[in-house]
């Protein structure tokens, strides 16, 4: 004998299946429900609700990427999604990822093109599977040859020339940009776009960001051989705190800015060991991008008209404005 399905589950399959009967009605030749293809419908995981996959290149333990999840699962809770969150900071193994998602039959897919060479083959398969694709974060230049549906991030070249615009404002005159990871798209960018602007001399300092007392170490033996270098720009809170010990170590005078902050930075602000940071907003990425595969699915909606991203940063955090975001950054959505 057959259980009958508790009420609430009886109505959301109810209302489903009439929003998939009205869009029939809308679309000529519609004759199967639920037929595979690259149009919105309601989804389904096992309880009817939709299952969305965010699959990104960030590492273990790194608090950037916490903020990115804790804005996901916000919007997943909210539009009741069943929401799998998944990083490798390997292009390979994030390929891999995101082939898992579409072999799970995910719903939706959100992913961070930081190398979208790597990207491009799962994002089309996922395509093929009729499994809608958005961005976030990394490769604001990449996503829509990728074929990403939308994307959600900060324009990093435009963030890179604004940090060199606020160095002339500050008489630097020679920045030492600081790259966490090789090859990654949007830091490049950020350190291209400091050097465009910026009316002094940049040079660019690579890293290994999985050791932070290497990276330490790194900036220090680089600040004591050059003593003309007055301003250390690197792209993570964390490594901004790393600076700012390099800064004490070698006995430097430069100053220390970032890009992003935590709640931490945000302490360092204050104390005027960091001079300010550069807000893409992480947690807003994570959310929209949720929240957008789940306008898709049940609405139609595409932010941005599918031709333009949606921008979440740069905003300028300095001792002056930080009290403002400080009491979000303690509850670790800032």
């Amino acid at each position: 004998m057959n259980t009958p399905p508790p009420p609430h589950t009886a109505a959301r399959r109810i209302r489903a299946a009439a929003l998939a009967s009205a869009l029939c009605l809308l679309v000529s030749g519609c004759s199967v429900l639920g037929a595979a293809g690259d149009g919105p419908d309601a989804g389904g995981g096992a309880d009817g609700g939709m299952k969305v996959t965010l699959v990104t290149h960030g590492g273990k333990g790194d608090a950037f990427w916490d903020l990115v999840r804790k804005g996901a699962e916000a919007a997943a809770a909210k539009d009741g999604v069943d929401l799998t969150y998944a990083g490798d900071a390997d292009p390979a193994a994030q390929a891999d990822l995101v082939r898992d998602a579409v072999r799970d039959g995910a719903d939706g897919i959100a992913v961070t093109l930081a190398k979208p060479a790597a990207m491009r083959g799962p994002v089309a398969q996922a395509k093929a599977a009729g499994i809608p694709v958005v961005g976030l974060n990394s490769g604001i230049d990449a996503w829509r040859p990728t074929g990403l549906l939308e994307y959600f991030g900060q324009d990093e070249s435009v963030a890179g020339r604004a940090v060199g615009d606020k160095l002339d404002g500050l008489k630097a005159k020679h920045a030492l940009c600081v790259v966490h990871e090789r090859g990654n798209v949007a830091l490049e960018a950020r350190c291209a776009g400091v050097r465009m602007a910026f009316g002094g001399e940049t040079d660019n300092l690579y890293v290994d960001g999985t050791d932070p007392d290497a990276v330490t170490a790194t900036i220090a033996s680089r600040l004591r051989q050059d003593s003309s270098i007055d301003e250390v720009v690197t792209n993570g809170a964390q490594f901004a705190l790393s600076a700012v010990e390099a800064v004490r170590r070698s006995g430097s005078r430069a100053k220390v800015a970032t890009f992003d902050i935590d709640k931490d930075l945000v302490e360092a602000i204050r104390d005027g060991e960091v001079q300010f940071a550069v807000d893409q907003q992480p947690y807003l990425q994570g959310y929209l991008a949720v929240d957008a595969l789940w306008l898709y699915r049940t609405n139609g909606n595409v932010s941005g008209g599918g031709t333009a991203p949606v921008l979440t940063g740069p905003a300028f955090v300095t001792r002056s404005n930080v009290s403002a975001v400080a009491r979000f950054a303690a509850a670790g959505t800032r």
